[in-house]
């Protein structure tokens, strides 16, 4: 079957201010977002990508127009399946206000029971992404053999659960999972199981570097809703 490049978008003004984004409109790259985009057709220049699918999201599509620059040939498609979660209430808020909502421990501790209000559940978020997947797969199996290979630019917390469900892994333990943006991350898929073949690769090792006691990022055992921004 199919091996999927699964890519974040490049880091965004929401990433850099700390707000929670969701589907909120006019979310952009910022400068160092654009540069990661850009960086982008050149980390991946030996991979044969049969398509191209986008969440419909303004700083996804920043993020791939590098690449469709660079291959004018290659198909573009856009799926809201792999939208960011609606986040409902939450979107557009900061991260850090919304630390002290009840609702944070459930979405850290057990995401699968949680629901944004006015917005979708984190299982929802899961089961529409994992079907989209499925049905890409079998499409780009269809459409271009077993060994095609095709990319899919969607956002953190979609990741984070896709590599979830690919590890048979509850979703209550996705949080256990970080991917940066302008990550890659690859997910090789066979009639048996899938495989991981990357995670969260940016070719940067400076989210490595311990940021120093004195940052309560670096001691926080709590996940980066979203996805967080990345290392500085």
């Amino acid at each position: 079957m199919a091996t999927l490049i699964l890519v974040r978008h490049g880091r965004s003004t929401a990433n850099t201010a700390g707000i929670l984004a969701g589907w909120t409109p006019g979310v952009a790259l910022d400068e160092r977002g654009a540069a990661q985009a850009a960086a982008l057709p050149g980390r991946l220049a030996r991979v044969p990508l049969a398509a191209a699918v986008s969440s419909p999201l303004q700083r996804c599509r920043e993020t791939l127009q590098p690449l469709l620059d660079a291959r004018p040939d290659l198909p573009l498609h856009t799926d809201d399946r792999i939208g960011e979660c609606h986040y409902g209430d939450w979107s557009g808020r900061k991260l850090a206000e919304l630390a002290d909502e009840p609702l944070m421990e459930t979405v850290q501790q057990h995401p699968s029971a949680a629901v944004f209000p006015g917005g979708e559940s984190m299982r929802a978020m899961q089961q529409r992404a994992v079907e989209a997947v499925r049905e890409w797969n079998a499409r780009m199996e269809a459409e271009h053999g077993e060994d095609a290979v095709y990319l899919m630019c969607s956002h953190g917390d979609i990741i984070k659960a896709l590599v979830a469900d690919a590890l048979g892994m509850h979703l209550d333990l996705f949080q256990r999972i970080h991917v940066d943006p302008c990550s890659v991350t690859a997910v090789r898929y066979t009639r048996l199981r899938p495989f991981l073949l990357r995670l969260g690769d940016t070719g940067d090792f400076g989210a490595l570097i311990p940021r120093g006691s004195g940052d309560s990022t670096a001691e926080s055992a709590t996940a980066e809703v979203g996805g967080g921004a990345g290392a500085p």
